[in-house]
């Protein structure tokens, strides 16, 4: 299949570009580092192909290396039929900066190049033209005028993509820089001619930044920004949850009425909707979550987040992209983990990798979900807008990030400096402000549902069904204590005493290493069948019944915290550091640090 490949600059609409030709759910992000990877969709009988986005081929960062480096083996390729540069129409020196080194590349190798002057809309709301015409006639490229957001002139794109791939030898570029010029003073010339004055784009834009950007404004801005955000994730998905946890009853209901007693009824009640039905319920809060850091993404705040943090966290041994990688960790710690290879100082990228785990992921919202419900009173505030029990969500994801960053100062002393010697200054663009394009935002959401449910679901899953023939045999009566995995438990039990729980949640904490969220399943499965006559769903209500002490569960928050309870997690820190020690050292120390932490704080309340 032969290959068309999109390239431009990074916060150009490059990604939605790409969107809109495949149809494909590609994330669209509006920081660096977002697009290491190579991402290919179908258009028509050719293979699209979205490259990393790069400023320049003079590569200044590992992004932009793997960038250049793809580009300069798809010249080589005969597979690749056409290059398509997106050029972003608002700030069109810097697009062509970058355009005119691939416009030589193009000429060079031989390869047809069209241009894809995208954003068309932002510079039309200031009442500009752009003679696409003539523009093209000046690069010696052909330039098509659209907009990936507005879909303005995308058909007329699609259509004529369509027949440039069937003669891509009449869009070989007819010029190049010429001898003793610069890509940057021919670009400068024709945005000149061209392009809309910066000012005119920046003036919205600096009026914002000059709040948001201030240093005691923006910094309130920030705190505020990120209280909402995690506030979020437990209130404004409440409504949510409740309609998860009614349906999953309902159908617990309706199939155990139909088959009757027996074996079958009591898998379907304590494994399937015992077990996996209580995991389900948190999944709402796993879309909010990404909703809101969409949102966040999409209009251009993300950047700026890191520009507010990079002083605060110099002072602990990080650097402003150490952000990126932090609230990406909130999310998942996998990606997040490799989102730190855009980090230029080998130091600092090291420890923000090592620190990563510290951060609230989504597989432990279903466990802080769980365990505030049974802790704290739903109390809330301002009509509802606001909550107690989200409060609480916000103090552990504060601890969390507050134990990262107290790491990250121990690791700073401890990590050879000579390293940073020749580090590079920190050099962020800052994205035009702009409203999010909600369909794929939506389908970002919907996707993070999926993939949360697809990776987590047959591990929670095969969990629950071993959880269950373990406690249900080799007595069929609802007798956990008789039961093989009492036994087991039993075993174990001193370890988890001293923090005053009982041998069910510390089972739930072991089988969750496998994943954090298997511990709501396992626990589901455990109260399921001790209380088969319960409300299935919910599991709050059972742990509450059975008399979890304040003491024990806010030991047991603060366990999940800070423990590094991943198997995954530890696998992508081997890869990413290539040391097993490190790896498993984090491992071992954070679990010492997290147990320690817990049997302070039981004993305390």
């Amino acid at each position: 299949m032969k290959n068309i490949i999109l390239v431009g600059k990074p916060n150009s609409g490059k990604s939605l570009l790409f969107n809109q030709l495949t149809g494909m759910r590609q994330k669209v992000a509006n920081f660096p580092g977002v697009t290491v990877e190579l991402k290919s969709g179908k258009f028509g009988e050719y293979r699209l192909i979205d490259f990393p986005g790069a400023y320049s081929l003079s590569t200044l960062s590992r992004d932009e290396e793997i960038a250049v480096e793809k580009i300069h083996e798809a010249m080589h390729d005969d597979n690749t039929s056409l290059i398509v540069c997106n050029l972003d129409a608002t700030r069109l020196e810097r697009s062509l900066v970058f355009g005119l080194q691939v416009r030589d590349l193009a000429k060079q190798h031989g390869k047809a190049l069209i241009f894809a002057l995208n954003m068309i809309d932002e510079v039309e709301r200031f009442s500009h033209h752009v003679d696409c015409e003539q523009l093209g006639k000046d690069l010696g490229v052909a330039v098509f005028p659209l907009s990936a957001k507005t879909l303005i002139g995308l058909h007329e794109f699609k259509v004529a993509l369509n027949d440039i791939v069937k003669q891509p030898e009449k869009y070989i570029p007819t010029l190049s820089v010429a001898e003793g010029d610069s890509v940057f003073n021919v670009s400068r010339r024709i945005a000149k001619q061209y392009g809309i004055h910066a000012d005119i784009v920046l003036r919205q834009q600096n009026r914002i930044d000059s709040f948001l950007l201030n240093n005691v404004l923006g910094g309130i801005a920030f705190f505020g920004i990120m209280f909402l955000l995690f506030q979020s994730i437990f209130t404004w998905a409440t409504p949510l949850m409740d309609g998860v946890e009614s349906i999953i009853g309902v159908l617990a209901q309706t199939a155990t009425s139909a088959i009757g007693p027996g074996i079958i009824n009591d898998f379907l009640q304590d494994a399937l909707f015992g077990g996996f039905g209580s995991f389900l319920v948190f999944v709402p809060q796993i879309m909010v979550l990404t909703f809101i850091i969409g949102l966040l993404e999409d209009s251009g705040y993300l950047a700026r987040a890191a520009l507010i943090c990079h002083k605060p966290l110099s002072y602990f041994g990080l650097s402003g992209r150490s952000f990126i990688p932090y609230l990406s960790g909130h999310a998942c710690a996998i990606p997040a983990i490799m989102a730190a290879r855009t980090i230029e100082s080998p130091r600092k990228r090291l420890i923000t990798m090592m620190t990563i785990p510290l951060m609230s992921c989504s597989a432990r919202l279903p466990v802080y979900a769980l365990l505030i419900a049974v802790l704290i009173p739903d109390t809330t505030y301002v009509g509802g807008l606001f909550s107690l029990q989200g409060t609480a969500f916000f103090v552990l994801y504060f601890l969390g990030i507050i134990t990262a960053l107290t790491v990250s100062v121990l690791l700073n002393k401890f990590t050879d400096r000579d390293s940073d010697k020749a580090e590079m200054p920190f050099i962020l663009e800052l994205p035009n402000y702009r409203l999010p394009h909600w369909k794929p935002l939506m389908l970002r959401v919907l996707t993070s549902a999926k993939q949360f449910i697809r990776r987590a679901g047959p591990v929670i899953f095969m969990v629950s069904v071993v959880i269950w023939f373990l406690g249900y045999f080799p007595s069929s009566e609802h007798e956990l204590q008789g039961s093989y995995l009492a036994v087991i438990g039993q075993w174990i039990e001193p370890v988890f005493e001293p923090l005053g729980l009982d041998w069910r949640y510390g089972v739930a904490i072991l089988v969750s290493f496998l994943a954090r969220e298997v511990f709501v399943g396992a626990l589901g499965t455990l109260f399921g069948i001790e209380g088969a006559d319960e409300n299935i769903a919910g599991l709050a209500a059972n742990i509450q019944a059975d008399g979890l002490t304040l003491g024990a569960g806010l030991g047991l928050l603060i366990f999940y915290v800070v423990a590094l309870q991943c198997v995954a997690t530890v696998a992508t820190l081997k890869g990413e550091t290539g040391s097993t020690k490190i790896a498993w050292g984090l491992f071992v120390g954070y679990g010492m640090l997290a147990y320690s932490l817990a049997f302070i704080v039981s004993n305390i309340f």
